[in-house]
């Protein structure tokens, strides 16, 4: 392991850079927005023998600098951010993973055209913020009756903040973003130390509540544009639903699709032995 910091617009970031392999380096975005890469080091880090993983906390997030500025909390500025990262480490060339709110990232990062990039994994996408609200209006009709009473209740009245708004969203929680019981330490830890004020100025209260400036956030009209090596991720049992994902696949020619049966959306959590070996398997026919 090799970590260490880099300067960024706003502040800086770390990064720690796994194993010693000749493959090219697989950069990881982390999901959130304003959460962090915390505990990817365990599973990512087995493809350290093939080739670098360079995982970071995106600015606000983990171990980077949390500087109170809602200015900086904007999808363009962490792609500038991801450029930042690329070019302080003599990235070349590389791969990026990107996992939820990071498939955002690395969708939008894409789409500026840069060079070097040899494959892209989308997974469990959110790539357009619209099709993931009807999908989240799907799955909240399934929670029990009294639970989407006080979802609808606390968000018209602004309460998001209360105990009992809180205890209807893990029951979202635990059917559509992670299904293990209990809740692995590392996804407990990375909620305590989530930076909510990035979180809910970028996208809202909940998975399932959009208010923030991603609200109509939505790349699949470009998405045809992806001409490198794709593949995309979700778990049967998703917020970004197979359904979903299947149609973003769809608008990347040639890309590949991939369904975790026993997952929601943290998929890497849930499955970490078919995690790698899918991933594994793409990177190795690059």
């Amino acid at each position: 392991m090799r970590e260490g910091y880099v300067a960024v617009t706003g502040g800086r970031i770390w990064y720690n850079m796994i194993g010693e392999g000749s493959g090219t380096p697989l950069v990881l975005l982390h999901g959130g927005p304003g959460f962090s890469s915390l505990g990817t080091d365990g599973w990512l880090g087995a493809m350290g023998d093939e080739r670098r993983v360079i995982v970071y906390d995106q600015l606000g997030a983990g171990k980077s600098d949390r500087p109170n500025d809602v200015a900086l909390w904007r999808a363009d500025r962490f792609v500038e951010e991801l450029g930042q990262l690329r070019r302080a480490l003599d990235m070349d060339e590389i791969h990026l993973l990107g996992h939820s709110w990071g498939t955002m990232l690395a969708g939008s990062y894409l789409l500026t055209q840069p060079t070097g990039v040899k494959s892209v994994i989308f997974s469990s996408p959110c790539l357009s913020a619209p099709r993931w609200a009807k999908d989240q209006e799907a799955h909240l009709k399934q929670l029990p009756v009294d639970a989407q009473d006080t979802i609808a209740r606390c968000e018209a009245a602004g309460t998001t903040d209360s105990e009992e708004y809180q205890a209807a969203m893990m029951l979202f929680y635990k059917r559509y973003v992670c299904r293990l019981d209990p809740w692995p330490s590392v996804l407990e830890q990375a909620f305590e130390t989530a930076n909510m004020q990035v979180y809910n100025t970028m996208w809202g209260p909940s998975e399932f509540s959009a208010t923030g400036n991603l609200k109509e956030f939505d790349v699949t009209s470009r998405l045809h544009e992806i001409r490198i090596p794709t593949l995309f991720l979700c778990g049967r049992y998703d917020e970004a639903t197979p359904q979903t994902t299947a149609y973003y696949q769809s608008l990347v020619r040639d890309s590949q699709y991939h369904v975790f049966d026993q997952s929601a959306h943290m998929t890497f959590l849930e499955e970490p032995d078919e995690y790698l070996r899918v991933v594994g398997n793409f990177l190795d026919t690059m």
